[in-house]
Order: C-alpha cells, then structure tokens, then sequence
C-alpha cells in the first residue's frame, strides 16, 4: 500500500462524509448532562462540525478503501528473560503512521478495554488468548497472526481510525503505554456522550429497523457459519500440503541412504553386483529432486496459509465481533432499557395508589426522584436508538468486507496453479533420471515400461 492511506476516503453525498461527521469527538459534558447540545463547539477542527447533508447512517466505503486506511504489521522479537518467565514483545509498524513500537500483550488488553470503554456500540475484535505456562513457539506464532488480524481491523475501522487512541497505541514509543492509555479514557464518556447526532439518531433509523436487524443478524450468522466451516478444510489443505512436504523429504532421504549402504554383497548374489552398485549410484542421487519437490509443497502450504487462511480468520474475527457486539446490544443497553422502564412503572403506580387513598401531595425527594427516573429512561431511550443506529453502520461495514472472498478464492486457485505447475515441472525433469533404474537382460539401461491397463495379448 502507498502513503495514500493517510489521506481522507473519498466521499459520497450524505454518506461518507456524513459518517465521519457521526463519529467526531467533542469536548467531554458534565456529568448532569450525557447528551451534549448540537451546537457544542469543538476544537480543533470547527469546519467539520457542521452535519453535512443526507442521511449519515449511510456508508458508500469499498474494501480497498477500507484496506487502504492502514497496513498494520506485527513481528516477534527475541525473548526477553524476566525474573521468573520469558515475556514475548512484538514489534509493531504502522504505514499509516510511519511508525515503529514495541508493544507486550498487556498492551493490546489495555488498547482492547479502552476501546469498549469509548465504543460499546461497535465491533471490537477480541484479542486472543491469554498465554499459558509451557506455551510453545506454535501458540505463540498463532497469537501473533491473531494480534496482527486485531489490530488491523481497528487502523480500518472508520470510527476508530480517526480516535486519538489509535494512534497512540501504534505511535507512543514512550516507557509505559498503558498509563497513557488509562489517561486517555479518564474523564472521557463513550462515543454516544460525544457524537453531535447521537440524540438524533432516531430520526435516521428505518422505520423497520428491529426487523432488519434481526434479518441481518441471521443472514451474518449463516455467513459466518459457512466461512468457519471453509477456514476449516483451508486449514487442513495447508496442514496436508506441510506433511507431503515433510514425506517427500524423507523419502528422497530414504532413497539416499540405501544408495549410499556400503553392506557387502553375500557371495551368491556376486553375479549381481554390477547391477546392485548402478542402483545403488542412481539411488543416491533422486535425493536432490525429492528434496526440491518437498520445499516446492512446503512454499504452497505456506502461501495458502498467509493468503487463504489468514484472510478467512479475518473475516471471521470481524464476523465474531458482530455477534458479539449484536450480544451486547441485547444484554446491555436493551436489558438496561427494559429494566429502567419496569422500575419507572412500579413508580408510576405506587404514585397513583397514593392519589387514590388521598395521600399528602408528593414530597421534593419523591419529585426529584421521579424526575432523575425520567432522565434516565430518556437518556436509554436515546442509547438504545444510538446503538442500532451502529449496529446499522457496522452491518453496513461487514458487508463492506464480502469482496474478500473473491480475494480469497483468488490467492487459493492461483496458488493451486503456481504450486501444481512448479511440482509438475520437477517430476518431469526426474522422470529421465530413472532410467538407469531399469536394467535389460545384457545388464544394458532399458526405459521404464508404461503400466498396462489389462492383461497382455498373446
């Protein structure tokens, strides 16, 4: 990728440009009031604030615009011995930032909490796990390719893109990281208390927006279902083509080492000793194109696991994050809406059972407490609306990514083909050299015969 990735996407009207007039930051509200005004200044960029025209629960980006934001890569260095046990770092180099740090793995779960700290409304991918005592160089090889598929999902992630904290993580290369993250997310609310249209998010949504999101819903879960199933049989292409690689090789190392057997012939066997030693010369040296077609199938093994593989883990991990995310739309704000609106009515009728038995006019506590209630059921009202108004634009994002497939298929085939071919063209150049394996009755070389198809015609 070029530098380009650091320049604005183009936009669309009402859609892209309106997305990222939907994802500003503003100022931090006091704590009496979660929603801010519309006409909160923010600094320091005043020019986009004004909400752009057209609907901007809308977004008109591609996948190469998406792939475009960053190029995230993240390397193993060597072990550093603690005190106790060996703490893996991993180098960390942003495109987009042209930066380089270094970053542990406690790094990533403080990046990680800040981020459903700020954004509990969108897709945050989850880390992998945790490493255990005895981890070998496989897990650790494994937890690597995951923190690279995490991170890069974030640098493209359109609200998380333009997040101060992003790039802190990819560009402090101060002593402690996870204190200025911490610092970051201190006194700061999460992105409905700092979007301008969160309290109008309503006014965007389809009026049909729970039958939607539950179509959706359905349809991400199927797609992620099959895509499972295809990294799966991926996975095990890859591991078939690295064991007929390690096979390969040792059986061109087996035919080396009968070629290269120095046991002297018994004596009644001496009327074929010519014929043993031109085997035995022609034997040890196949060992050569063996060992050719065994890196030739290890090199196709390995590209089909960084092309094919990884490219369906990726979409996976973001499709994982949806669900997740759908998971917390229903336990979280939905669960939380639902329980302040059953509170409010228990409310409401032990107010009217006391107008009923004629009760003393309600208190200033009995007031003020019906009007914080109020408050807070407006202010679910709103998140709930803000949350499927994300849950609209990170569906919108998912499908964003489906031309991923074709990539996939892609890099499959035309590894498929490169490898086939290249191994093709090394069986051919072998198939001279068995020759001197096929011996005539006068102890002459004589080609190897074609295999018959049935019994032979006398």
């Amino acid at each position: 990728m070029t530098g380009g990735a650091m320049d604005p996407l183009p936009t669309a009207p009402g859609a892209a440009a309106a997305e990222a007039e939907a994802d500003e930051e503003a100022d931090p509200p006091a704590a009496d009031s979660p929603v801010p005004p519309v006409s909160e200044p923010r600094a320091p960029d005043a020019g986009r604030m004004q909400v752009p025209p057209g609907n901007p629960l809308l977004l008109s980006l591609t996948l190469q615009e998406l792939l475009a934001r960053d190029a995230v890569q993240v390397e193993l260095v060597p072990e550093k011995k603690g005190l106790f046990l060996k703490h893996v770092e991993y180098e960390v180099s942003s495109q987009r930032f042209k930066s380089c740090v270094y970053r542990r793995y406690n790094d990533f779960v403080v990046f990680h909490e800040t981020l459903l700290h700020k954004f509990p409304y969108r897709m945050v991918p989850a880390l992998p796990p945790k490493r255990m005592l005895g981890a070998d160089r496989e897990f650790i090889e494994a937890r690597r390719r995951a923190l690279k598929r995490f991170i890069n999902l974030v640098a493209r992630h359109p609200p998380f893109s333009e997040d101060a904290i992003l790039k802190l993580f990819l560009s402090f290369s101060g002593p402690d990281v996870q204190s200025k993250l911490k610092e970051s997310a201190q006194c700061v609310g999460d992105e409905f208390m700092n979007c301008k249209l969160a309290a109008r998010a309503k006014d965007f949504l389809p009026a049909d927006i729970q039958t939607q999101f539950a179509m959706s819903r359905e349809l991400i879960r199927n797609i992620y279902n099959s895509f499972h199933k295809l990294r799966d049989r991926a996975e095990r292409m890859v591991s078939r083509a690295i064991d007929n690689a390690a096979d390969l090789l040792i059986f061109g190392k087996e035919l080396s080492a009968l070629g290269s057997d120095t046991t002297p012939l018994p004596s009644w066997a001496s009327l074929s000793s010519s014929t043993w030693g031109s085997l035995k010369q022609a034997l040890k040296g196949l060992s050569v194109e063996f060992a050719l077609l065994a890196d030739k199938a290890a090199q196709q093994g390995k590209q089909e696991e960084n092309d094919v593989v990884e490219k369906l883990n990726l979409f996976l991990d973001l499709l994982q994050s949806y669900k997740d995310l759908c998971e917390r739309h229903e336990k979280g704000v939905l669960h939380k809406h639902q329980r302040a609106l059953h509170k409010y009515s228990l409310m409401k009728r032990q107010m009217m059972s006391a107008a009923v038995q004629s009760r003393e006019p309600e208190s200033v506590e009995q007031l003020e407490s019906r009007i914080v209630e109020e408050s807070v059921i407006q202010t679910m009202e709103l998140r709930n609306h803000y949350s499927l108004y994300c849950l609209h634009q990170e569906t919108q994002l998912v499908h964003a990514y489906l031309p991923l497939t074709s990539h996939i298929l892609g890099a499959f085939v035309n590894s498929q083909v490169q490898g086939h071919k290249e191994m093709s063209k090394v069986w051919n150049d072998l198939q001279p050299k068995l020759r001197c394996l096929f011996v005539g009755p006068h102890g002459a070389p004589a080609p190897p015969r074609p295999p018959q198809d049935g019994p032979s015609a006398h």
